[in-house]
């Protein structure tokens, strides 16, 4: 099967987890994919959370299936001409150095610009080029409070608290892939190359947008409805931490189920939407309330919606999360039980999609990883194990035209 990014070759400049993930995705769907690294270290997350000696971390395995890596030293000039003829043959060139380490390589915008003019660069930052914190060190947690995500996440009666969600890391990645693709077709219309730039913090607050939807509706109003505030509580200038709140002006929680006490994750997230009021009236055995005035309407509940989800909790005290969302799935009623990481590890239908895949390594034996999350009809990615460090430097090496002696005298002089 052809794959729709065969003959797209990407130099992969990036560490650690917003950059990786970002040519990952980019390698699933068939981009020739050279992770440059730096001989005899590597990207730092090959040891980081080592849970085999000697052997990649999972940290590096599960962000850099489908990649070749090669050894290079910039530093030398036999590695920077190397590295200048693997940008003549390239189309993208991903980085997420600190702010003018390309620069001070030696490979500024504009000296990328003419080796190869149809190149396109692209950049994971932590804040835009002229944000005033443009020369900050950014990681997951710190993008994450920049965003906007940590102030609106967590209980109303505790701190700012940071997602487990990758939501400045992976998702920044996500955002590049877009760009670096949507540069691509526009290459094939210009053909030219450009600079393509995502930073951590607007990738965070692209998905806080409706936390910002609800700022402007508080500064209007001074409260906002579908938030457990209201109509008991005050509501500050600033949209509040909402706990388990939906974001879309549905009620909903995360209600306990049979066996809470002893297991931490028994529990369904259940929601109430207007149109499914009725079907939970009738699943929970109480059709007095689907005509009762005090219940009919979402603003008529939103008073006493502690009280309801009381009595949803009492209806669930025999019920397991699995058995719950059973039910509850017959009524068409939006709910899913709190899935822990061993058992969507173990989920039969997760493995037969392909959203988690065993992976065999040439040193850890077989593992588990995520597989591509985006479903084709005409394309079933494949998931091949990360690279050991340097393992095709020779391969890269003699597609550039070196021959063996030239690779070997590489090696002497140990810019590979």
């Amino acid at each position: 099967m052809t794959k729709p990014l065969e003959g797209i070759r990407i130099i992969d400049f990036t560490h650690v987890q917003a950059g990786p993930a970002c040519t990952q995705l980019l390698a699933w769907f068939g981009a020739d994919v050279i992770k440059v690294e730096r001989p005899g270290s590597g990207d730092v997350t090959r040891n980081q959370l080592r849970d085999i000696p000697d052997a990649d971390a999972l940290y590096f395995t599960m962000l850099n299936s489908n990649k070749k890596s090669l050894t290079l030293d910039t530093k030398k000039p036999e590695g920077k001409e190397v590295l200048e003829k693997l940008i003549r043959e390239s189309d993208v060139l991903v980085e997420n150095f600190g702010p003018g380490a390309l620069d001070r390589m030696g490979f500024s915008w504009e000296r990328l610009n003419e080796l190869n003019p149809k190149m396109i660069v692209a950049s994971v930052k932590g804040f835009s080029d002229g944000h005033h914190y443009d020369d900050l060190k950014v990681y997951e947690n710190v993008a994450q409070c920049a965003g906007g995500a940590a102030s609106t996440t967590g209980f109303w009666d505790g701190p700012p608290t940071i997602s487990a969600a990758a939501l400045g890391d992976s998702n920044t990645g996500m955002h590049l892939a877009i760009g670096i693709l949507t540069a691509l077709l526009g290459r094939d219309k210009t053909g030219k190359g450009q600079k393509v730039a995502v930073s951590m913090q607007d990738s965070v607050l692209n998905l806080c947008r409706v936390k910002l939807r609800d700022q402007q509706r508080l500064e209007r109003v001074g409260y906002l409805e579908e938030y457990p505030q209201y109509p008991h509580g005050e509501f500050s200038d600033v949209v509040p931490r909402g706990g388990n709140a939906g974001g879309g002006g549905q009620p909903g929680w995360v209600l306990k189920c049979k066996g809470w006490e002893t297991d931490p994750n028994a529990y369904i997230y259940f929601t109430i939407q207007g149109h499914a009021w009725e079907p939970i009236c009738k699943a929970l055995g109480k059709p007095e309330w689907i005509d009762d005035p005090a219940y009919k309407t979402a603003e008529a509940r939103q008073p006493h919606i502690f009280d309801i989800f009381q009595t949803i909790e009492t209806w669930l005290a025999d019920k397991t999360k699995f058995e719950a969302v059973d039910i509850l799935r017959k009524f068409d009623i939006p709910c899913a039980p709190v899935l822990t990481m061993k058992e969507l590890a173990n989920d039969p239908s997760l493995r037969a999609s392909g959203t988690i895949v065993e992976v065999p390594h040439k040193k850890r034996g077989t593992y588990l990883t995520v597989g591509s999350p985006i479903k084709f009809s005409d394309l079933k990615p494949e998931v091949t194990a990360s690279p050991l460090l340097g393992e095709h430097t020779d391969e890269v090496l003699a597609s550039l035209g070196y021959s063996q002696q030239q690779i070997f005298n590489l090696r002497e002089v140990k810019a590979v």
